[in-house]
């Protein structure tokens, strides 16, 4: 029982007192949880999976239901209080949480509803991309998702959402069919190419401005359950043989296949001898969608790449694969990230991240290369809000390590690959990768500055205030 008054905040700096009769009101009248720093769950439940992020909340409202989240957002509002929003937690900024304020905590909402004669999906914002991939492989179905099973469906998806399927079924935005929102009023509506279009358009990479997304509708494709896919991995001294001979390679991929690669050093894969554990290599992370046979006459050619180190391919449940990188994006660990987005790989740019590799501060840390275009690149860049279609390659800078004591050395080499990288990058950048100095970035850099103006439009309608803004922040301008 809530037994004193609490002093809260509103917005940073300020301050004020809500009464233990206004929290036991507000408190009884969820159906899900009430979390405060004398409840023996809270700091498991502000922990998210970014462990440099360690903030305090006044409360986290652990919502069952939409009810929860109308009334949450109702209260927030009467009392002025800061407000982030959790889905999984998962985001690089560290958005979920709040100083002070509330958390509306959305994880416990993680129900996933299949259609598969209509081949649509219902999606509540906790599920995680193994909830989805585990209810839609049931019926041979699946939409383009991430590939870390447990990222949030919810800050994936309002981000852009890119992973295997991409190049063959688009984004994970070019799949979302409708959504339930509740506004920064507290009011749920619904938002389609029918309804409330303006509001569609936006959530569809535009981040968590414009309210708090309740219940998603993908689009669904028939994948799996069975894929070819797997890994190939070089030693280092054969990067840049490595990497030339896969810029060609991948110029005429079938939509139906991606290759990516990653740089870092070897972790203990077990099928890597024990000599290469901890050697600087290049891995090539390789996908198709398809049979056995032909997956292996579009992949076979990479083997002659350079000395093959170990090898790991094969047909493997697409459920699997999804979950092939998981133990390398494991809670708990200390993140930042630095992205750029590129239309080539030109020769100047591999050179840069050979010898960025060659400065790894951590055996965590990694270099991520991700090969776009297909079925995403011909959306037209005005359809949604995501707009970099332009990309042809997406390139993470993974910083990871243990110990705060790392945290300088860590944070300084991935910005200053970044730095080095910028003269071959397009300019823009995907939202989901960005850390949360990189506000410079939302105009120009995650938004095109043509779409900037119409973003600007939808948060002046659904979010006048910036009640939204523990996020990549599209400011109003009323």
């Amino acid at each position: 029982m809530i037994m004193a008054d609490h002093t809260m905040t509103s917005t940073p700096g300020t301050q004020n007192k809500v009464t233990a009769e206004s929290l036991q009101a507000f408190s009884a009248g969820l159906r899900g949880s009430l979390i405060t720093p004398d409840s023996p769950d809270y700091d498991k439940a502000r922990t998210i999976w970014n462990a440099t992020v360690d903030k305090r909340p006044d409360m986290i409202v652990r919502c069952a239901g939409t009810a929860d989240v109308m009334h949450a957002v109702k209260f927030a509002r009467e009392n002025s209080l800061l407000v982030a929003i959790k889905g999984a937690g998962h985001n690089i900024a560290g958005n979920a949480v709040c100083n002070g304020g509330m958390v509306i905590d959305l994880s416990a909402m993680k129900s996933v509803h299949v259609d598969p004669v209509k081949q649509r999906a219902w999606v509540e914002p906790g599920a995680t991309l193994g909830d989805v991939n585990h209810e839609t492989q049931a019926f041979g179905l699946a939409t383009p998702t991430g590939i870390n099973s447990t990222t949030g469906i919810a800050g994936l998806t309002l981000g852009g959402g890119f992973g295997w399927l991409t190049r063959q079924y688009g984004m994970t935005v070019d799949n979302l069919v409708g959504a339930d929102v509740v506004t920064a009023e507290g009011k749920l509506v619904h938002a389609s190419a029918n309804e409330n279009a303006d509001l569609f358009w936006g959530i569809r990479g535009g981040g968590g401005n414009f309210g708090v997304v309740t219940n998603f509708e993908f689009q669904l494709h028939p994948v799996g359950p069975m894929i070819y896919g797997g890994l190939l991995v070089f030693p280092f001294s054969e990067a840049k043989s490595v990497l030339t001979q896969y810029r060609k390679m991948v110029t005429t991929l079938p939509d139906e296949a991606t290759v990516w690669c990653v740089l870092r050093k070897a972790p203990p894969l077990p099928f890597l001898p024990e000599s290469v554990h901890g050697t600087e290599v290049v891995v090539v992370a390789n996908f198709y969608s398809g049979g056995a046979a032909e997956g292996e006459k579009l992949i076979g050619p990479i083997k002659k790449f350079g000395t093959v180190l170990g090898e790991f391919l094969g047909e493997m449940p697409y459920t699997a694969w999804q979950q092939a990188f998981d133990p390398l994006l494991t809670p708990g660990m200390r993140n930042y990230w630095k992205s750029h987005n590129f239309a080539e790989l030109s020769d100047g740019l591999i050179d840069t991240v050979i010898n960025t590799i060659h400065k790894i501060p951590s055996p965590h840390c990694e270099i991520f290369l991700v090969l776009m275009g297909g079925a995403d690149s011909r959306v037209p860049p005005q359809a949604t809000a995501y707009t970099n279609r332009d990309a042809k390659f997406i390139m993470n800078v993974h910083s990871r390590w243990e110990t705060p004591q790392e945290d300088k050395t860590c944070i300084d080499w991935a910005r200053e690959f970044f730095n080095n990288a910028a003269p071959y990058a397009t300019g823009g950048v995907y939202v989901n990768f960005m850390p949360d100095d990189e506000s410079d970035r939302v105009s120009g850099g995650a938004y095109k500055s043509e779409s900037i103006s119409k973003l600007t439009q939808v948060k002046n309608k659904w979010d006048p205030t910036n009640f939204f803004h523990l996020n990549q922040n599209i400011k109003p301008s009323v």
